[in-house]
């Protein structure tokens, strides 16, 4: 079978059982060029008309479907502004919205937190944006943390980025930054009883935020000005909860350079 039959295939196949897209992908199509592409270890531009062994991502598609498994995790690799990652379900997949502002920040830059960090993307992605930063990248969990090693390690930027075990800011003492990033849990209560099966193999630690989801959201504003240096800026995201962060926090003067997005500077 040539690879575009197999993509073709798969495609149907996906699509017939009704699954939920958004870690990586947002269609049965992608998804099913995503799964067979690079679990057949395949470059995202190989020709469709090459000849493949399609037994070889069967065992892929069948948990795919039948466990409805996330392929990021399945491939144990993920993909955000076009830089691999490695995944695994100590961590969320990522796929936060404020990779694709960084490269939007015109502002000097030499000291970035970025909070709750998971794999590590979003700290290699801003040591990438900004070459001449100091990154630090912390979470309360160390599972995380050994995730985000080793892509610090594989994008070899262990002498730029530090890790730290920190319960938001309570572990970085007098630290300031000219830039934090924070993509936090912020589902809420509600919405937690509602995910699709997918996101129910990501670790609940990074997803649940309390009733409303703003509890980490509260910590986080209410802390990071003790943290900020002058002129600096707190890019944070929250999902679905514009609105409701709109309500708890309307005296702060927030920007929203995307509906999931805000930032709050600091004069």
């Amino acid at each position: 079978m040539n690879l575009g039959a197999l993509i073709a295939r798969t495609e149907r196949r996906l699509r017939s059982a009704r699954l939920h897209y958004g870690h990586g992908t947002g269609n049965s199509r992608d998804e099913a060029a995503y799964l067979v592409l690079r679990g057949l270890n395949l470059p995202f531009e190989a020709p469709l008309q090459q000849e493949v062994d399609e037994r070889k991502v069967e065992r892929l598609v069948r948990q795919r479907i039948d466990q409805r498994i996330p392929v990021a995790y399945l491939l144990k690799e993920a993909w955000l502004e076009g830089v691999p990652f490695y995944v695994d379900r100590r961590v969320i997949v990522p796929r936060s919205h404020i990779a694709a502002l960084l490269k939007e920040l015109r502002r000097p830059v030499r000291r970035v937190l970025d909070l709750c960090t998971g794999s590590g993307c979003l700290a290699i992605l801003a040591a990438r944006a900004f070459p001449r930063a100091q990154v630090d990248a912390s979470d309360v969990s160390a599972a995380a943390l050994a995730v985000a090693r080793k892509n610090v390690d594989k994008h070899r930027l262990r002498k730029r980025i530090r890790l730290v075990r920190s319960d938001l800011f309570a572990g970085l003492q007098d630290e300031r930054y000219d830039l934090i990033l924070a993509n936090p849990p912020y589902v809420s209560a509600a919405a937690m009883r509602r995910l699709p099966a997918e996101y129910r193999h990501e670790p609940g630690l990074a997803l649940a935020a309390g009733r409303d989801g703003l509890d980490l959201v509260a910590r986080i504003l209410a802390e990071a000005p003790s943290h900020l240096a002058v002129g600096g800026a707190l890019v944070c995201e929250i999902g679905g909860g514009r609105a409701a962060v709109e309500r708890r926090f309307r005296a702060l003067p927030l920007r929203w350079p995307q509906n999931e997005v805000f930032v709050l500077l600091h004069r």
